[in-house]
């Protein structure tokens, strides 16, 4: 395989081993909680680039999330103050060349998930020789084609797992990347005019958003596009229709996947004639599904990960098959003749909000320490502008006031509760089990249903 036409060489002279950074080796963790802008994108390629590994975190996190996820993580150096973003950004630039096109990174960054679990993961590829670190980047490139004249529009939050992943895909292509800032439909209209840009990914309520508002106030010139990728949630058919319909034909694209790894990826066109798909799995990997719908994935050896300091978690994740080492998050799904995937659902407690999973566990523990919370369970409802929104079901005398308040101090906006619900008891199995489903059924049946701010 080779680049894309239009993209630099690969570099022909790397260092191995890698030199690192003064104070921080090869191998080393730099947790980032500072605001993402399109320098985050070079900072991030820049450490790759001498074998440090970036761990993008939300700088909205509480201060009781960020002392879990850093728990977990074991960064050996945190960077949230702009005196440490500059000091570090200094020693990176002294160690690489002027253009990110010329830099072959050689790990992943290292995302945090949760799972089924609520408790934080770092997810690792750990360092990379220099023929993995290649076929990673070109794996990428061959699929969404990166151009050296593309412009990249970021809709979502660059400590997320797949935007960082395009943006940083287009710098190395050669290619510029746009951040207006925090998703607003009429600023991301503004920058599609002013930028015009080729590429941007996505999540549907990102589309939902834009729809309505270009219905309101009018809709932008779009044939500048020649990618739209979405993922992150489910995609409603109406919207989906949408997409397809506004953009330049052959442009759209969803593809799924979870911080551990890629599943699929699947044309728009393909959609259209097996609706409801995902599609295929991505070149070079191999999908099957266990008599229950558990989704598993063979990948090959760069696009291996393990959860940081958790050798049974990561044991727990990975099985062998035939065609070789297959992961699995746990999500279900079905196969058709053909290899096309449908998703039958994510794990039953995740709830998917304007793209970003929650985890109830998590919200959970969280809000149960508060005095007159004797049970609580936290679920997703339909939600028309970010997909599904969070909700909580609360046994005991604590109110609203005092649950939202609790809530803002411990928690980051996405896992904030929208509504309250007082019940009486938890539905719950025989054995003692949340029935977590049943719940949007019964909670708003409740006499004191309330609306979070």
């Amino acid at each position: 395989m080779s680049p894309a036409a239009g993209t630099a060489p690969f570099p022909q002279a790397l260092p191995d081993p890698l030199p690192g950074l003064p104070g921080l080796p090869p191998g080393s963790l730099v947790a980032l909680l500072v605001p993402a802008d399109a320098a985050y994108v070079d900072l991030v390629l820049g450490l790759l680039a001498v074998g440090v590994l970036p761990v993008p975190l939300d700088p909205r996190l509480t201060a009781r999330e960020r002392e879990v996820l850093l728990g977990s993580v074991r960064p050996d150096l945190v960077v949230d103050a702009p005196a440490d973003l500059a000091r570090l950004r200094d020693a990176v630039a002294g160690t690489l060349p002027d253009e990110p096109r010329r830099l072959l990174p050689r790990a992943r960054p290292v995302h945090c998930t949760s799972g089924t679990t609520g408790v934080p993961k770092g997810v690792s590829s750990g360092l990379l020789d220099v023929a993995d670190a290649r076929a990673l980047l070109t794996e990428e490139r061959d699929l969404w084609g990166f151009r050296a004249d593309d412009v990249h529009l970021v809709l979502s939050p660059l400590h997320h797992s797949a935007p960082l992943r395009f943006a940083c895909g287009t710098l190395l292509a050669g290619g510029r990347v746009v951040v207006p800032g925090p998703f607003d439909p009429a600023t991301a209209t503004a920058a599609i005019a002013r930028e015009r840009p080729t590429t941007v990914f996505c999540v549907p309520a990102h589309l939902q958003r834009l729809f309505a508002h270009w219905d309101t106030e009018g809709w932008p010139e779009l044939s500048s596009f020649r990618l739209v990728a979405h993922a992150g949630a489910p995609c409603p058919e109406a919207v989906k229709r949408r997409l397809v319909a506004a953009f330049p034909p052959g442009s759209t694209w969803e593809f799924y996947g979870s911080t551990e790894g890629q599943f699929t990826a699947c044309r728009s066109e393909e959609w259209q004639e097996r609706p409801g798909t995902v599609g295929r799995a991505r070149p070079g990997r191999h999908l099957s599904t266990d008599p229950d719908g558990t989704i598993w994935c063979v990948v090959p050896e760069h696009a291996r990960f393990t959860y940081l300091h958790a050798p049974a978690k990561t044991a727990a994740a990975w099985r062998s098959t035939p065609q070789g080492p297959a992961f699995s998050v746990g999500d279900l799904g079905r196969l058709d003749d053909d290899g096309y995937l449908w998703l039958d659902g994510r794990r039953e407690d995740l709830v998917i909000t304007g793209g970003v999973n929650v985890y109830p566990l998590e919200v959970e523990q969280a809000l149960a320490e508060l005095d007159g919370v004797d049970d609580v369970a936290v679920y997703g409802v339909p939600d028309e502008r970010w997909g599904q929104r969070v909700c909580a079901a609360v046994v005991g005398t604590a109110g609203e006031a005092a649950l939202d308040a609790w809530a803002r101090e411990r928690l980051s906006p996405p896992k904030r509760p929208k509504e309250w619900h007082r019940l009486s008891a938890l539905p719950r199995t025989p054995t003692g089990k949340v029935r977590r489903l049943d719940l949007p059924g019964v909670a708003p049946a409740s006499a004191d249903a309330q609306q979070a701010n």
